[in-house]
């Protein structure tokens, strides 16, 4: 067993025993060769710990694990690179750039949602446990009059081979392949050198564990060619803790935090009303523990992972198992985020002034009436405004300022609308428009700004 964190002291000695702990009953119950996990804090990798059938010894941070469906994050994240670049939108059917296969109808947002309605699987034999030689085209993995399970848009339905598909949009934009286009434009300039098509020496093998007794068997270690996109990448605790920092936060040379937002909302809605997992687009959602997590969980054969974020917690975590079964490596990240949570609950930013005051902006603030309807209008920074209703709700929203002087709410009920402020013949504030609904100084007035008007005779006793 080992216990490595990163720098030594930046977790309390409490809960870096917690997390080792939690991580020892994995391998142990899950009856896996070896197990690697990690926690990032404020993106930072600040513990890892490992455990192993060998006594004494156990795999450093940077040993490479096969992260199987991990790699969809990153396939995502390629595709949506093109749409920022402006050379596809999300809307467009994927034979517009990929023409010919049985997906053709499909959008973009679906494949990379799962919601195009595609088989789970290639045609036999299973794809994950054979060479990739045997689907040289893309024609082999979908069966054509078999393809569609689901109306597209109208469901979640996993998709392997629609990530592969994914992949191969890629190469046809990029000129290509996918693996060359991902290193150069994703992983260079991330830092992750040890995340790979193929292992790369040091890496575990991959093993089934007899599901009676204590005996192992090897488990091959497959290029799957045109799935890959679906599965093929190796990686390492310590790539993989950069990747859960650059989810949270985004980087400007490979993704802007604005997309990875976009990445992380649910894409189609879920069948459970009380949903405690979800799909955006190339992100896997889960509710666990009252938090709501995202990243992606990952196995193939001999190996399982799982990678989560928690912004509310500014906590991220994964671990890498080289068992097909029985430690479950998805379950086991986000319990290191909770065990690390609550031994050390994040602490909030310490209140700070304003770096300066606008006073056109400070005028604004206060309270606004839509109709009968009290909201408050507060400034922040950055000359950001947040509008919520008074006695609380669902409504509350912040404004990002444009360059033209209105604002475009971010989230919640207006995410996406626009906010202005209309001022009356003398230049003062006369009422603030967003999308139609005319917010006044008090209740229904002055009648000439409000739609239908506002009775002459006024407000009435009973």
């Amino acid at each position: 067993m080992t216990d490595q964190p990163s720098p030594p002291d930046e977790l309390l000695p409490a809960t870096r025993r917690a997390l080792l702990h939690r991580t020892a009953v994995a391998q142990a119950e899950g009856r896996t060769p070896s197990l690697v996990a990690a926690v990032v804090r404020d993106g930072r990798l600040v513990w890892s710990g490992a455990r192993s059938m060998i006594d004494g010894h156990a795999p450093t941070p940077d040993v490479q694990y096969r992260i199987g469906s991990l790699t969809k994050t990153f396939v995502a994240v390629l595709v949506l690179r093109l749409r920022d670049e402006g050379l596809l939108d999300l809307a467009d059917p994927l034979r517009l750039h990929l023409p010919g296969t049985p997906a053709d109808d499909a959008t973009v947002a679906q494949l990379l949602a799962h919601s195009a309605g595609l088989a789970a699987e290639t045609p036999a034999p299973w794809w994950e446990r054979t060479d990739g030689a045997l689907r040289p085209a893309l024609d082999d993995l979908l069966e054509a009059d078999a393809a569609l399970k689901h109306p597209a848009g109208r469901r979640h339905h996993y998709s392997n081979p629609g990530y592969a598909l994914l992949g191969a949009l890629v190469e046809r934009l990029r000129g290509e392949p996918w693996g060359e286009v991902l290193r150069r434009e994703v992983l260079e300039p991330l830092g992750m050198d040890r995340t790979t098509l193929l292992p790369e020496h040091p890496h575990a093998g991959g093993f089934a564990v007899h599901p009676w007794a204590d005996v192992m068997l090897p488990e091959p270690l497959t290029d799957t060619a045109l799935m890959g996109p679906a599965g093929q990448l190796w990686s390492t605790a310590t790539d993989l803790a950069r990747w859960a920092a650059f989810l949270a936060d985004g980087d400007d040379k490979v993704l802007g935090a604005a997309t990875l937002a976009e990445m992380r909302r649910p894409a189609v809605g879920p069948d459970d009303p009380d949903w405690t997992s979800s799909y955006g687009l190339g992100l896997q959602l889960r509710r666990y523990e009252g938090r709501v997590l995202y990243g992606h969980t990952g196995s193939m054969p001999g190996f399982t992972a799982g990678l989560w974020v928690s912004d509310a917690d500014g906590l991220a975590a994964l671990a890498l198992s080289n068992a097909t079964t029985g430690a479950n490596a998805a379950l086991l990240a986000a319990d290191l985020i909770a065990l690390t949570a609550r031994h050390e609950p994040r602490l909030p930013e310490p209140w700070r002034p304003l770096p300066e005051v606008d006073e056109d902006l400070l005028a604004l603030t206060g309270l606004w009436y839509w109709g009968a309807s009290a909201h408050v209008l507060r400034l922040k920074a950055d000359r950001l405004l947040e509008l919520s209703l008074l006695a609380g709700g669902n409504r509350s929203s912040r404004f990002r300022a444009e360059a033209d002087g209105t604002w475009t709410g971010l989230d919640n009920y207006y995410a996406g609308e626009t906010l202005r402020v209309v001022r009356a013949a003398d230049g003062s504030v006369g009422h603030l428009d967003l999308g139609s609904f005319v917010f006044t100084r008090e209740p229904y007035g002055p009648a000439d700004v409000v739609p239908g008007g506002v009775d002459p005779r006024g407000w009435q006793a009973g």
